[in-house]
């Protein structure tokens, strides 16, 4: 991979990293727990209860990929940086320009399942 695609390859990283930390304070503005209100009847409250795990869920998956994302960012300088860690061969850079923290090319991803 030359130098200037590895240049690019970090500034979208952290632009990426950037909107996630920014996504990631908003959802923790919104991880509240749910007090029991007697104005909401049990059908209110489990509404509640579904759209605060679904909150969890994204802030946790965001949380995930901003480890992945910095990760990335710190071996973007190595030779290990866009070679599947399966194959060993480079991944294509199309690849690391949507999906920068990816570890796998697109054929091992699909022998593996994942």
């Amino acid at each position: 991979m030359k130098q200037e695609q590895k240049e690019e390859l970090k500034k979208i990283i952290q632009n990426e990293i950037e909107d996630l930390t920014q996504e990631i304070a908003s959802l923790q503005k919104e991880l509240k727990p749910i007090k029991k209100d007697c104005s909401l009847d049990s059908i209110d409250h489990k509404i509640l209860k579904q759209d605060q795990n679904i909150t969890i869920q994204r802030y946790e998956t965001a949380q995930r990929r901003l480890n992945r994302l910095k990760a990335a960012y710190l071996k973007v300088d190595t030779d290990e940086y866009g070679v599947c860690i399966e194959c060993e061969d480079d991944i294509n850079i199309e690849r690391l320009k949507l999906i920068p923290e990816s570890e796998y090319c697109v054929a091992c991803m699909n022998e593996l399942g994942i």
